[in-house]
């Protein structure tokens, strides 16, 4: 069976998802006409379409974290987005998978985890629905974000250069970018690019990298062109964000984070780590994220 036979496709009459089981991972969202909205994964740039992050978002100083004075490995934005999820259950406009912990996972990661991804299409909007569960019996560190690569542009004739984030709220407060040392966070913060609540985003922005918002009001935005059919971004459960794309791709990553990377320099133990998140024994913690097609 080849990858592209293992993705698992729900609709509405309004959009169409596909979906790799191979880390819970949207490969497509298409319009009623077959128009792609995500990215065209040109391997000039970039191949990944929509990675999950988990246990940890970004890049820990060295590829190694560590806990309780121990080191363990771990890759950039944690393993979830390279290792199958379980289908536990389908239907024609929803999607239901998971991943738990194993000897593999454990060997980075000594938590009994269990990570939930449920997809549903609900006429133009694709709800997406993580859930990290500590089935455990001690506190368990973790964070989480989505990585989407929308189209940029969208397949509605809107020129590069016309496409805007606009978010919910103005967004004056100072953001973050990376640093000196590869993927992690510098320690200063920078001008907002926001003007009021919007953003003409440029290939140049995003010459050193990432844009991370820490200080974020908004916790929805729209992309695209004003007065043609667009995206609506809702994440509720996520207050960092991250907008990134390798400069001259044709696609634009928005990506709801709770947590990021190690900043520059940082030496100490998960817990002391930005953004990190302690979940109880027997605890849950859901993030959403929606995206609506507003067809103007």
């Amino acid at each position: 069976m080849s990858r592209s036979d293992a993705r698992c496709t729900i609709a509405s009459s309004a959009l169409s998802a596909a979906i790799d089981p191979l880390g819970a991972e949207l490969w497509s969202l298409k319009d009623a006409a077959g128009r792609e909205l995500m990215t065209d994964a040109d391997p000039r740039w970039w191949t990944g379409h929509a990675p999950l992050l988990f246990p940890f978002v970004g890049r820990s100083r060295g590829d190694v974290y560590r806990l309780d004075g121990q080191d363990y490995p771990m890759p950039q934005h944690g393993f979830a987005r390279r290792n199958p999820f379980l289908v536990v259950e389908q239907d024609d406009d929803r999607l239901f998978l998971r991943l738990e912990a194993d000897s593999a996972t454990r060997a980075a990661y000594p938590f009994d985890f269990r990570l939930d991804m449920a997809f549903a299409i609900e006429g133009a909007t694709l709800c997406m629905t993580a859930t990290v569960t500590n089935r455990g019996e001690t506190v368990m560190p973790f964070s989480f974000g989505y990585h989407p690569a929308f189209a940029w542009p969208l397949p509605y004739g809107g020129a590069a250069e016309d496409h805007r984030i606009v978010f919910e709220q103005p967004e004056p407060a100072p953001i973050r970018k990376v640093g000196h040392e590869p993927g992690l966070i510098a320690r200063e913060s920078f001008p907002s690019p926001v003007e009021g609540d919007t953003l003409i985003p440029t290939h140049a922005l995003f010459e050193g990298d990432a844009l991370i918002w820490d200080d974020l009001a908004s916790r929805s935005l729209t992309w695209g062109v004003a007065g043609q059919p667009h995206l609506k971004i809702d994440f509720p459960d996520t207050p960092w964000l991250g907008l990134w794309q390798k400069p001259g791709a044709h696609y634009l990553c928005v990506e709801p984070w709770a947590g990021m990377a190690d900043l520059v320099g940082f030496t100490g133990d998960v817990w002391d780590k930005q953004g990190i998140l302690c979940l109880l024994p027997g605890d849950s913690r859901s993030f959403r994220m929606d995206v609506t097609l507003v067809d103007v």
